[in-house]
């Protein structure tokens, strides 16, 4: 069935305006990114399918790559860019702070800025918090993309942008892919050697935040961070 042979209360733009954005399922939201069909099937029974190709549920297209998406037949490189380039948009949202410095108390407070931008990303991020000597956040640098070692994470490149920013300390954050945020072997000898580094600049690192999916580990709260 083709959305315009549907009750115009059903249609997912006059449902919208009806009855708000907030009432419509997760096909049709869909249905409103892709816009159209094919002449075979109507917008949402394409947006189903999208839906179907993610057993694990929809959180899963915050992983997705254009390819994962091209595999259903119906959707091309236009369709898949639209609903990749709203999945982005919902993860900025879900991340985005007002201008005002933010003042970090806790572990949480770290975890709750990355946690949607990271949680889903295939590869390691690793990223750095300045904060001057109120706590707040001066800035957050991207410190390397791949996978987490000594070499890649050296304390030359990590506190260059301390240094140069006149942060008081650091915080370190990065994400684990597999879903888990307990610190591996590796993690835990670069925190020590990051932490060795910051000593002798004066610049104190606060913590090491680890994000996995939807939960996170502070190495500071697990006693490896004096």
């Amino acid at each position: 069935m083709r959305i315009k042979s549907l009750p115009e209360s059903e249609r997912p733009v006059e449902k919208t305006f009806r009855r708000g954005i907030d009432r419509l399922s997760n096909a049709e939201l869909i249905a409103l990114i892709i816009h159209t069909g094919t002449k075979d099937k109507s917008a949402i029974r394409l947006s189903e399918e999208v839906l179907g190709a993610f057993p694990e549920g929809i959180g899963a297209l915050g992983s997705c790559m254009p390819e994962d998406l091209l595999r259903i037949e119906g959707i091309g490189r236009v369709k898949a860019c639209s609903i990749l380039a709203s999945v982005e948009l919902g993860k900025r949202i879900s991340s985005f702070r007002a201008d005002e410095k933010i003042s970090i108390k806790n572990a949480q407070d770290i975890a709750g800025i990355f946690m949607e931008q990271l949680r889903y990303a295939k590869k390691e991020h690793f990223k750095s918090v300045l904060v001057n000597a109120k706590g707040e956040i001066i800035s957050i640098d991207d410190v390397s993309v791949g996978e987490l070692s000594s070499t890649v994470v050296h304390p030359r490149e990590v506190f260059h942008m301390a240094v140069r920013k006149s942060a008081a300390a650091v915080i370190f954050v990065h994400n684990h892919p597999s879903g888990d945020p307990d610190p591996s072997r590796e993690d835990i000898l670069t925190t020590k050697r990051l932490v060795q580094g910051g000593e002798l600049l004066g610049i104190g690192v606060l913590d090491h935040i680890i994000i996995g999916d939807g939960k996170f580990s502070s190495m500071r709260e697990m006693g490896l961070i004096d």
